[in-house]
């Protein structure tokens, strides 16, 4: 048995290859929010059309009184090995926060604003999600410029139709 990995096969035929994908983001910690963001980024690097659509408390990521003190969420989250009790102490998330983002600067991974912002210049479409939207009380005037519209899910689905639909 080799020790080296294989190289997966990858499509080459254009008619093979995803040409758009609508990425759902759904929470709203650091964790829940980068991977929806780094998926799209890809895809607009790859020349792949993307849409994000942004529901429940992943609207933290869009809203301009929080995108910027988004924090990992300590309390319960197994891929820490944290105990869920030690998660919960003063400071706790602000620190395990504060080391992420010095090991995404490093991989010159941008923080959420500004990540939005290039996401957002590269042609992918930001939306936000209609029953969410309306569910915690907010406005188009509560999210950053960057977000084209709030939008129901029918009229997501219709942004997604013909291609693929991820949920982070």
């Amino acid at each position: 048995m080799s020790d080296t990995l294989q190289q997966p096969e990858l499509a080459t035929d254009p008619s093979q290859t995803i040409q758009k994908v609508s990425i759902i983001i759904s929470r709203g910690s650091l964790e829940g929010i980068y991977p929806g963001l780094i998926m799209a980024n890809g895809a607009r690097m790859e020349g792949i059309d993307a849409n994000l659509f942004f529901t429940f408390f992943g609207l933290d990521a869009i809203n301009r009184a929080k995108h910027e003190h988004v924090k990992v969420a300590t309390v319960g989250n197994p891929g820490l090995h944290l105990a869920t009790w030690a998660g919960g102490f003063p400071g706790v998330a602000a620190m395990v926060t504060h080391r992420f983002a010095g090991e995404m600067e490093k991989l010159d991974i941008p923080p959420i604003p500004e990540f939005i912002e290039l996401i957002a210049d590269s042609g992918a479409g930001m939306y936000a999600c209609k029953a969410s939207v309306d569910m915690f009380h907010l406005s188009k005037d509560d999210f950053i410029p960057q977000v084209q519209d709030i939008i129901t899910v029918g009229e997501f689905y219709g942004l997604a139709g013909g291609g693929q639909i991820i949920f982070t």
